[in-house]
């Protein structure tokens, strides 16, 4: 490089002196500036390591010109805040692992840092090192035959402190975030490197461990199952010693790597030991150069690229790592306070600043009768958020970029499992103080329980577990033709005129019955069903999804939804993913999946929209969703994102406008768009 990278540390613990040192070392970095917590900090720490500039505060350090990228080396809890404000700030990263507490804080930073357009790496230093390059060459080269068991430890015992960082619930301590870590990253790794893959996630996990009187993990051991029948042993922990070593077991021999984690620190010869079978072992030396210089200079040479190739940690890998360690924590118990549904960390965004629309989105609006506020085109369902830090998250996002429609109901997690989605999404709510500016749709009265009595009941919970005394939209999850449509329509004006419900309609309701119920309702001077809740994808649902589901992709649907001028919110708008990856004709692993959605013009359906999807540089998601949204009729799709990926994904729908020719070609109607 012509001009050295300009690194600034925001933190000045122990780690922070490490990567200090390492710095002098490299050929492509100096060290320009530290901040710390307070001056005095900065200063003893800038003294230590000659380093000219000591900043006061870690905001300090991000406000100063001269650094281009940041090493962040503050405890975990806190990587979130500062890597997002340093991403903010267009700043460069290397964040010490993990990225984040969990998957859902991680996803923030790796979004933050896609947006504002910088560098981002989390800091596992032993991915970057040569020894670990000649583990992953040895494995391809099919050196020891067919990968089948890995083993990796590591641990350490450390006295018990309940104010040391290594025990304290505060800080995240315990032994699966703070070295649990390497051996899940390299056990992905080994399996991905044997696959042909740059990492894999394990097709199944168990644990088990010891969570002590602070609440973290102190010893725990984890089983897993890779793709290609390779199975992992993996042992961590903070009070307990190990060999804290990594073997490799095959159809034709092992390979044992004695230090994988820290690699001669300081420079000098590593080895890995190769046995294969009916050979004597041979020893592998490796000449390296001090550990955490790799890492540095690895920053500097990707950072056109953003991030780093595998072995170093991308974004994607660092991801699946994130949710690993989430299955390990969740699998033993362990869940840290703050990440609980009523704690103060959960309460606001993870940067610390009040909740605001960002002012350059891209939302469209509409409106519906009886409704007193906007409601945004694209409406997020939140039955698949499990705990708090992922819906806070997911939630963050999605009204920052202007959405403000909530769908859940009673049966979702909540009916069944603790949180459960409404109780999360109304903590959510409430903590961000937005409840007079999102619409909240709730669904109740699924079969068999679909009657007015059980209306009633399943209504009054579900405010309950949302803490709200009303919802802006109530549908009927399911309809029964058992029951009289007026009877439905005489319990759901009761609760109108309670104010616990502002308007309502039916989800998975035929065009027949909700004009039966309307024609009730305008005999007896009541109101009638605003809103159709039905399937409706550019892919046809060729089977019910689940028992009483009904689509409206039909044409004499669509000519009712045109006519009526009743809005339609169709649930599974983009096909539950047949216009991803996961679909395809030779992929049959899902029976449900092939049932619902498989057949010829599907698929026909599904090449047309990649192609249009290429011509406009944009996935075939959008393009499904892009065909929902161009409809003759009001249409505001649900969509149910998992990840800030998916989000983004479909926000960009929005910015597709098809013509109505383009529209009939999606569906098959004409052969040329």
């Amino acid at each position: 490089m012509a001009e050295r990278l300009a690194w600034g540390i925001l933190g000045a613990g122990n780690i922070a002196r490490t990567f200090a040192e390492a710095v002098k070392k490299s050929t492509t970095g100096k060290l320009v500036a530290i901040g710390s917590r307070s001056q005095s900090s900065a200063d003893r720490f800038g003294d230590e390591f000659q380093i000219p500039v000591r900043h006061g505060s870690y905001q300090a350090l991000l406000d100063d010109p001269a650094v281009r990228a940041v090493y962040i080396a503050t405890p975990h809890p806190v990587h979130a805040e500062w890597a997002i404000k340093a991403a903010e700030a267009g700043k460069h990263i290397l964040c010490e692992k993990p990225l984040g507490v969990n998957h859902a804080e991680a996803m923030a930073i790796i979004e933050a840092a896609r947006e504002y357009d910088v560098f981002l790496m989390e800091a596992f230093m032993y991915r970057c090192h040569p020894q670990t390059a000649k583990m992953i060459e040895l494995i391809q080269a099919g050196a020891i035959g067919d990968v089948r068991l890995i083993e990796a430890a590591f641990c350490y015992n450390s006295s018990f402190d309940p104010d040391s960082r290594i025990f304290e619930n505060d800080l995240a301590g315990g032994g699966i975030l703070d070295v649990g870590c390497y051996p899940a990253s390299i056990a992905r790794l080994i399996a991905g490197a044997a696959t042909g893959k740059p990492f894999v996630d394990p097709v199944s996990f168990h644990a088990v461990g010891h969570v002590g009187k602070t609440g973290v993990d102190e010893y725990t051991t984890a089983i897993c199952k890779f793709p290609g029948e390779i199975m992992a042993y993996l042992v961590t922990a903070v009070a307990l010693n190990h060999d804290n070593m990594v073997r490799i077991w095959g159809s034709k021999g092992h390979i044992v790597i004695p230090e994988p984690w820290v690699p001669q620190r300081n420079g000098g010869i590593c080895k890995i030991l190769l046995t294969r079978d009916g050979r004597p072992t041979e020893e592998i030396q490796i000449e390296a150069e001090p550990l955490y210089v790799y890492e540095i200079d690895l920053v500097a040479r990707s950072l056109a690229d953003r991030q780093a190739k595998s072995p170093a940690m991308s974004w994607a890998d660092t991801l699946s790592n994130m949710r690993m360690l989430d299955k390990w924590r969740e699998s033993i118990g362990q869940l840290y306070d703050q990440e609980k549904i009523d704690a103060p960390r959960q309460q606001q965004p993870l940067v610390g600043r009040p909740l605001a629309v960002r002012p350059d989105h891209n939302m469209p609006y509409g409106h519906i009768d009886g409704l007193d506020k906007p409601l945004s085109r694209l409406i997020m369902g939140v039955d698949n958020q499990g705990q708090m830090p992922q819906m806070s998250v997911m939630a963050d996002d999605y009204f920052a970029r202007g959405g403000n429609a909530f769908d859940t109901a009673y049966i979702y997690s909540g009916g069944h499992h603790s949180p459960g989605c409404e109780r999360l999404l109304g903590q959510w709510v409430k903590s961000r103080g937005v409840r007079e500016q999102v619409v909240i749709i709730e669904k109740g009265a699924h079969t068999p329980k679909c009657n007015p009595d059980d209306l009633t009941r399943q209504l009054l919970v579900s405010l309950d577990r949302l803490g709200m005394d009303y919802v802006d939209v109530y549908m009927l999850h399911r309809d029964n033709p058992q029951v009289p449509v007026g009877e439905f329509i005489d319990v759901l004006n009761e609760h109108h005129k309670a104010g616990r419900i502002r308007l309502f309609g039916g989800s998975n309701w035929s065009t027949g019955r909700i004009d039966e119920a309307n024609a009730y309702a305008r005999g007896k001077g009541l109101k009638g069903m605003s809103v159709l809740s039905n399937n409706f994808s550019l892919a046809r649902m060729i089977d019910p999804i689940w028992t009483g589901c009904v689509s409206a992709s039909d044409p004499q649907s669509r000519d009712w939804l045109e006519k009526s001028k009743i809005p339609l919110l169709p649930w599974s708008s983009q096909s539950q993913g047949f216009f991803t990856d996961r679909s395809a004709p030779n992929r049959k692993e899902d029976a449900n999946f092939v049932r619902a959605w498989y057949s010829d013009d599907n698929f026909a359906r599904k090449d047309r929209a990649i192609k249009l999807a290429g011509q406009l540089k944009v996935d075939p998601t959008a393009i499904a969703l892009a065909y929902v949204l161009h409809q003759p009729f009001d249409v505001f799709p649900l969509i149910g994102p998992r990840t800030l990926d998916e989000t983004r994904g479909s926000m960009a729908a929005l910015e597709i406008k098809l013509t109505n020719q383009q529209v009939r070609w999606l569906n098959l109607e004409v052969d040329h768009p």
